[in-house]
């Protein structure tokens, strides 16, 4: 699968990773609080926040898997892609204030303003480990697919490159340097994604054409209730429990908006990425319905199998000129450094604020920095031991990685959410929906695993572990809710001090707050008129797909 690239290809790919270090090295020069360096000083723009909250999203995972799912199963899975816009508007108008009035530098931080330490130290282990174990195993698996494919790198190579020059920039300029690369990144990635999809489109011969020569299904946003993969009442829910587990509570996203200059430039960077969100669909699903629909008419790889992991180098190097096959990969590798930067940054903010300052509450402002710092280089460390295991994943143990999702993230949303709406919500409460429904979420996961080589005979258990995982996270989330209401109702309430300014109903009892907190009605106004647009344009979509 491997092609040729020319002169100007190399030149390309070596001017996106000069910019990127160039960024790096710009802020490495500046003098940083510990403010500066894991929150670039909260002066972050709104267009940079959007855009940097869209590049850390998109990973290599995405040009692979949303490509070859789009080319198995259509545009189905983009409603995770949709509901993420109003994820987005969610993160914005219902937790960023919040965040910002608290003046938090991380989740966990925010747990424990609300519930207690257990909360706290619960989310601070699970997500550096699982930035580890998932998110940093899961990009390096999906670049070592499609940069073996594309390059001919083998994953050791593409690993060990990638991890490296993610980690210098990361560690010489910290959140700036990776906000401000992650904004050239975007242009990046949209740039190559749109250039393949129109030479796509055209070759196939237009949009109806297309429409023609795909299944009619694959056009369709919702499947029947029995549809294996993607039932409608799957789709139509869980997106959302995910989706507030991810973009409004998870450190690498959330960190973007608590550098943000305020509140409005805050909301204003999640309406735009709301808007970016719109986009994979047809950058990167509609290329696999277009590469079904070349490949049937015998213009792709004629008398060939196509495997899905396949298709978007596939379509590289069959509609790409010598020339443009650089800026795709410089816009692979820019998705891919993008979300590993976010992983590094984040989880050594994690380290740093939420053990190092625990151990250690005196500690300077350069202490901070410093152990900032020392951490991404454990973290790069650490991932390059990792690469001999990434490389022994095989694409059904991905695909679980992926589904860990699902089973972790209900009991996290859950207390985040009703936290907010439901002042009696306590740490006690709390506590026991983290680990219940960690338990039970790793229960299903290790089962799930359990069963594939052995099957259960148990019809009970074997409905449970069978169940489609979106709807075993609705009745997690479920169950999460009623034990956080149970456990609350049981035990004292939460003290004033746990619901003062971290409530809707007791939103207003905050102190003194600085500049970067507070709204200013006339830019207020246009966060609510760009909403709503975003809200239009989504509910057009949906109605024409489905």
């Amino acid at each position: 699968m491997q092609f040729e690239l020319s002169f100007l290809d190399y030149a390309i790919i070596v001017g996106y990773f000069l910019i990127v270090f160039a960024i790096g090295f710009y802020f490495a020069r500046k003098e940083r609080t510990s403010t500066e360096y894991f929150l670039a000083g909260r002066h972050v723009g709104w267009f940079a926040v959007g855009a940097s909250l869209f590049a850390s999203n998109i990973s290599t995972e995405h040009f692979i898997g949303l490509s070859g799912t789009g080319y198995a199963s259509g545009l189905a899975v983009g409603n995770f892609e949709w509901s993420a816009s109003i994820c987005l508007l969610i993160l914005g108008w219902v937790f960023v204030p919040f965040y910002l009035k608290s003046g938090v530098f991380t989740m966990p931080e925010f747990l424990e303003r609300r519930y207690s330490s257990t909360s706290r130290w619960y989310l601070s282990t699970v997500s550096i480990i699982a930035y580890v174990m998932t998110k940093i195993s899961v990009h390096l698996f999906a670049a070592g697919i499609l940069l073996k494919q594309v390059m001919g790198w083998d994953m050791y190579t593409s690993s060990i490159l990638l991890v490296v020059a993610t980690g210098i920039y990361t560690i010489a300029g910290g959140m700036s340097a990776v906000i401000y690369t992650e904004l050239i990144q975007t242009f990046i990635l949209l740039i190559g994604a749109i250039a393949l999809t129109w030479l796509g489109l055209d070759k196939v011969g237009g949009w109806q054409e297309l429409v023609a020569s795909v299944p009619a299904g694959h056009m369709e946003m919702f499947k029947p209730m029995s549809d294996p993969e993607f039932p409608w009442t799957g789709v139509i829910i869980t997106p959302y429990i995910v989706g507030i587990w991810y973009w409004c509570t998870d450190q690498s996203i959330v960190q973007r908006v608590l550098a943000a200059k305020n509140i409005d430039q805050a909301k204003s960077g999640t309406v735009f990425a709301g808007f970016l969100k719109i986009l994979p669909v047809f950058i990167l699903i509609l290329p696999g319905l277009i590469a079904y629909a070349l490949q049937h008419k015998g213009l792709l790889l004629p008398g060939q199998t196509i495997q899905p992991n396949d298709v978007y180098p596939v379509l590289v190097k069959a509609l790409l000129p010598v020339g443009f096959r650089g800026l795709i990969v410089a816009s692979l590798l820019a998705a891919l450094m993008a979300s590993l930067a976010a992983c590094f940054n984040s989880a050594s903010t994690l380290m740093t604020i939420d053990i190092y300052q625990k151990f250690v509450p005196q500690a300077p402002e350069k202490k901070l920095v410093r152990f900032g710092q020392y951490s991404t280089v454990a973290l790069v460390f650490i991932s390059l031991l990792w690469v001999p295991i990434v490389n022994k994943l095989s694409s059904q143990l991905f695909l679980y990685l992926q589904s860990v999702q699902s089973y972790i993230s209900p009991p996290i949303a859950c207390v985040f959410l009703v936290g907010l709406l439901w002042p009696k919500a306590n740490a006690k409460g709390s506590a026991v929906v983290l680990w219940t429904g960690f338990a039970l979420g790793m229960a299903r996961f290790i089962l799930e695993i359990i069963h594939k080589s052995s099957p259960f005979t148990n019809p009970v258990l074997r409905s449970l572990i069978e169940m489609n995982f979106m709807h075993f996270a609705i009745l997690l989330f479920l169950v999460s809710i009623f034990l956080l209401i149970v456990v609350s109702l049981a035990t004292a309430p939460p003290p004033a001090e746990k619901v003062n300014g971290l409530t809707f109903k007791y939103a207003g009892n905050v102190g003194e707050m600085q500049e970067y907190q507070i709204e200013r009605p006339a830019h207020r106004r246009r966060n609510v008129v760009a909403s709503v647009l975003l809200l239009l344009m989504l509910a057009v979509l949906w109605l024409v797909f489905s």
